[in-house]
């Protein structure tokens, strides 16, 4: 069984393409939305509710731990790995070097969380690949907005926030739930190029369940489970599923 966690619906986007690859694997979806937004929470607030999810889907018998979560990720696999070294944790991050590798004289505008920016794992990415071209825009409270599913201020918020930046061709959506709302993005700054990590996790899960030779598919059925910490579990069950579809 595979645990994968976000601070709310945004892993959903990680979790489709996971299924691509994985059709037939065992799935636990943990949206952590009684705690959204983990971008605004200091360190050491995301990292102990993080090993609260983690150490649940050890208990569920997880062999391995997807981070869907950008924040999550650049704030606490690092710890967690050196916790837990014999465990598999696998962690998306913002697909920076995607621009590098298809657009690299673009200009380019990166949206994150405040912590995700901030932190010692995007800086070291953005260091190593950087186009000298790319502006960094911290998004603080969107996640939550979508989180809410509340397209009018969805719409507002990006009005405000992006309309500095209209001549931008690469926008790195470096939360994943920004790939939610790619086309409220495009109302305000155009056709643009979209890079998100979700393909990347994804792939990275499969060569490293391989490679372990972990039998994630013994089953030889597909099965996902939906945990949600808010208040409106119900209905965010009918959101997940509409979200999945392909």
């Amino acid at each position: 069984m595979i645990g994968i966690l976000d601070s709310g619906i945004g892993g959903v986007s990680v979790l489709k393409e996971i299924i691509r690859l994985i059709p037939k694997g065992q799935f636990i979806y943990y949206s952590d939305s009684g705690n959204n937004p983990y971008g605004d929470k200091s360190e050491l607030e995301v990292y102990k509710i993080v090993k609260q999810i983690v150490n649940y889907f050890f208990e569920r018998g997880c062999v391995a731990i997807v981070l869907a979560c950008n924040t999550a990720s650049a704030i606490c696999v690092k710890k967690l790995r050196e916790e837990y070294p014999d465990f598999l944790f696998i962690a998306i991050e913002p697909a920076y070097k995607m621009v590098y590798d298809y657009n690299y004289n673009g200009k380019t505008l990166v949206m994150g969380t405040k912590a995700t920016l901030k932190s010692e794992k995007f800086l070291s990415l953005y260091s190593k690949y950087n186009n000298n071209n790319t502006i960094l825009l911290p998004c603080s409270g969107l996640a939550d907005l979508i989180e809410q599913d509340n397209d009018e201020e969805i719409d507002n918020y990006l009005m405000i926030k992006l309309k500095d930046y209209k001549d931008i061709d690469n926008v790195v959506l470096g939360c994943t739930h920004y790939p939610l709302i790619k086309d409220n993005i495009r109302q305000v700054l155009g056709d643009v190029k979209f890079f998100d990590g979700s393909i990347g996790v994804s792939k990275e899960l499969l060569r490293q369940v391989k490679l372990k030779n972990f039998n994630i598919e013994e089953n030889d059925k597909f099965s996902i489970e939906f945990i949600d910490t808010g208040n409106n579990s119900f209905n965010k069950y009918f959101r997940f599923t509409d979200l999945l579809k392909f």
